[in-house]
């Protein structure tokens, strides 16, 4: 008794890597893709915040360098019969506990 070996038909063998080459390459294209822009993002937050940095140091020398406005001793006279201790008025808010009746 002889026994006939299958025919294996090697032609979806070929076609079926193929299609895995490019579907993988398509994925790592896109990982590389992604990659990429995460390094982007990365290095465009790094500039940005190298330039507030900067600019925040330029301002605050800028602040401590420049000269202060002196204030007046006393505040000018308002009148003949003001004292030289001139106070701005002042307004004091007591609150009022509020009783509800029941009812």
């Amino acid at each position: 008794m002889t026994t006939a070996t299958p025919v294996i038909s090697n032609t979806l063998f070929p076609v079926n890597v193929t299609a895995k080459s490019q579907e993988q390459s398509l994925y790592q294209s896109s990982g590389a893709i992604v990659a990429a822009i995460v390094v982007g993002v990365i290095i465009i937050f790094t500039a940005v915040l190298l330039i507030l940095k900067t600019y925040n140091r330029r301002m605050r020398v800028k602040r401590e360098l420049e000269p202060k406005p002196t204030k007046p001793a006393l505040p000018p006279a308002l009148g003949p019969n003001s004292s030289s201790l001139c106070q701005p008025p002042t307004v004091t808010f007591i609150p009022v506990d509020i009783h509800m009746q029941p009812r």
